[in-house]
Order: structure tokens, then sequence, then C-alpha cells
């Protein structure tokens, strides 16, 4: 049976790569912490805004070093934009209990 998945969504980050990796570390880094703190949470999903390619290699650190420092709780990383394919996405990390440390970008598929 897998367990729990706490969904942990950051709404606002700077556009720039090195900015939105500070501001990450500084506001929001201890508050998904704490989440993976509480009592019956074996995953995170922490979701946050979509960015592009120059972000990617912060967001995949990030997940790996977190899942890596949490074992063996999980913890995966997603972006997008609120919708089917997000909640398709965070239905599927939920229940995937070998799937950790990934950082995946969900991208719109309407367009």
């Amino acid at each position: 049976m897998v367990g729990m998945q706490r969904v942990f969504t950051v709404k606002n980050l700077p556009t720039d790569g090195i900015g939105a990796s500070a501001a990450f570390v500084t506001h929001h880094l201890g508050n998904a912490r704490a989440v993976l703190a509480g009592q019956g949470v074996d995953a995170i999903a922490i979701v946050l805004p979509p960015a592009g390619p120059e972000q990617r290699d912060w967001r995949t650190a990030m997940a790996r070093d977190l899942a890596r420092a949490h074992a063996p709780q999980r913890v995966n990383i997603a972006s997008g934009n609120p919708g089917a394919e997000l909640d398709a996405l965070l239905a599927y990390l939920g229940n995937a209990p070998g799937v950790t440390g990934h950082y995946c970008e969900v991208h719109d598929q309407a367009n």
C-alpha cells in the first residue's frame, strides 16, 4: 500500500534561475521540510510554477538532494500550470512508491 503524499505548492518564484533558486531556499525549503516532518507523511510533491530550461538544473538537483536527505520518504518536484495534466502527474507520483528524487515538467497539452 502506498502511503500518504502531501502536495506543497509554491506559487511565485523569480523568473531567473539564480533568483528562483535563492528564493526557494530562503522562503520555501524550510516549510517543505516541515511538511516532511509531519506525522504520517510518506512523500511530498513540491509544485513549482512553470519555468524555462535555465531553471532545470537547480530544480533537478533540489529534488535529488532532498530525496537523499529524507529517505525513505519520497520527494519529487513537479512544475506546471494547474489543471488536468498537473493533477494526473501528482496522482501518478502519489501512487508510485519507487519514484523519488525526480523533477517532472508538465506541458499544457491543449496548446
